[in-house]
């Protein structure tokens, strides 16, 4: 099995999908994530604000931070290896290295709404 590790920019919570001006592409990635991991592949995400300990025990992201700066992130690592830089991954790209189609990846969770009338 595929081990997929995110390491984000500093944001301000750990998926950076919140304030009054929220990034598209973080919540596309937030959403493949989810679904990545309910498909069974290990996706660990860290955060550069709130997990600095996962930045610095890598020694390959540790290396690019000093080599490149903050400006390389978001860094994508798959199975122990740099995959991508400046970015986050594409759904065909997941796709490549999951072998799960881009339209399994980007299926929305459906919500179960309950609504109680004043009756009930």
């Amino acid at each position: 099995m595929k081990s997929i590790e995110i390491y984000d920019p500093a944001m301000c919570c750990s998926t950076g999908v919140c304030g009054p001006v929220v990034d598209p592409e973080l919540i596309r990635i937030s959403a493949v994530v989810h679904n990545l991991k309910k498909r069974q592949v290990n996706v660990s995400r860290y955060n550069l604000t709130s997990e600095p300990e996962a930045f610095v025990s890598n020694a390959a992201v540790r290396q690019l931070l000093t080599d490149e700066g903050p400006e390389v992130l978001p860094l994508i690592i798959v199975d122990g290896e740099v995959a991508k830089k400046k970015g986050y991954p594409t759904n065909e790209e997941l796709e490549q290295w999951t072998g799960i189609t881009a339209s399994e990846l980007i299926v929305k969770p459906k919500l179960r709404l309950e609504i109680k009338t004043k009756s009930q």
